[in-house]
């Protein structure tokens, strides 16, 4: 019965087998994920789904689209950021000292057209754009010395690296977005010696300087103290005469009796009445008579 009635629609069933798959075929899916480019006897006559700054999730032009079966084809080209890694490889700084590096880039397609027109596909696109990255970060690196390429000022050596790359970039419809490295790492042997070598001897030297200023400051800071103290006396002293020849008696009394220098065996001997101990005396007032003195 099957048979009979297949011989007996065979061209209605094979007119509606035909429209079903041309309907199939006429519509495509696109992701959230992704631009698609469609092309027209191999020729870009749209976008899908193309890639906008700042754009959401769920807002984007994705979903079901009418495409000619058979006329047009679809060049599916990821919207999201993808990486790129740099063989590693030996870079010699602009002082001639050698080192081994690890980077990568991200970057993303924001013109799928030129992509293709260039590149083709996002594999063909990464081979052609990972001689770039490692041309440009050699040279950007070489340019500068090796101590900058191991402090902080890296970050701005890779952000040059970054422009550049980004400039010859967009004639795949490219944006690079960053460029890090993940490793520098000094070769093995006399020239890892000698660089640590070299940097112990600049610590040493920094530390020297600070040092020295550190000295400088005290001395600095020292001469004012003194300064001020001499003020205070000379004000003191203008003053109160009286005081300024008690306070001259105490520092003749502590260099002469309580000096550590003084060897314990020195005798001083001294009349009562001498004028060199009037401190000693009722008042502080020098005696009418002047004595003499002798030391052994």
């Amino acid at each position: 019965m099957i048979g009979a009635f297949w011989h007996e629609h065979k061209l209605a069933l094979s007119v509606v087998a035909v429209a079903a798959v041309v309907a199939l075929l006429s519509v495509v899916e696109v992701d959230e994920t992704e631009q698609a480019v469609v092309l027209r006897n191999g020729a870009p006559v749209s976008v899908i789904n193309k890639f906008k700054p700042n754009q959401d999730f769920g807002q984007t032009g994705a979903g079901l689209y009418p495409r000619i079966p058979f006329l047009e084809t679809l060049v599916r080209v990821d919207k999201r950021i993808q990486p790129i890694e740099m063989d590693r490889q030996l870079v010699i700084s602009s002082d001639q000292q050698r080192l081994e590096v690890d980077a990568f880039a991200l970057y993303r397609v924001i013109d799928p057209v030129l992509m293709v027109s260039t590149a083709g596909t996002m594999d063909r696109l990464k081979e052609q754009l990972q001689p770039i990255l490692n041309s440009r970060l050699r040279r950007g690196l070489a340019s500068h010395t090796f101590q900058t390429l191991l402090t902080a000022e890296r970050g701005a050596v890779l952000a040059q690296v970054r422009q550049q790359f980004d400039r010859e970039a967009r004639q795949y419809g490219v944006q690079v977005i960053d460029v890090r490295i993940k490793r520098a790492d000094l070769p093995e042997g006399t020239a890892l010696e000698r660089a640590f070598a070299n940097m112990e001897s600049a610590r040493e030297q920094e530390a020297t300087a600070i040092r020295a200023d550190g000295q400088k400051q005290a001395q600095i800071i020292e001469a004012d103290a003194e300064a001020r103290a001499a003020q205070t006396y000379a004000a003191s002293f203008g003053k109160d005469p009286g005081f300024y020849d008690f306070y001259r008696a105490m520092k003749s009394y502590e260099a002469t009796m309580a000096n550590p220098q003084v060897k314990s065996g020195t005798t001083i001997v001294l009349t009562p009445d001498n004028d060199y101990l009037r401190q000693f005396r009722s008042g502080g007032k020098a005696g009418s008579a002047q004595g003499g003195g002798s030391g052994k």
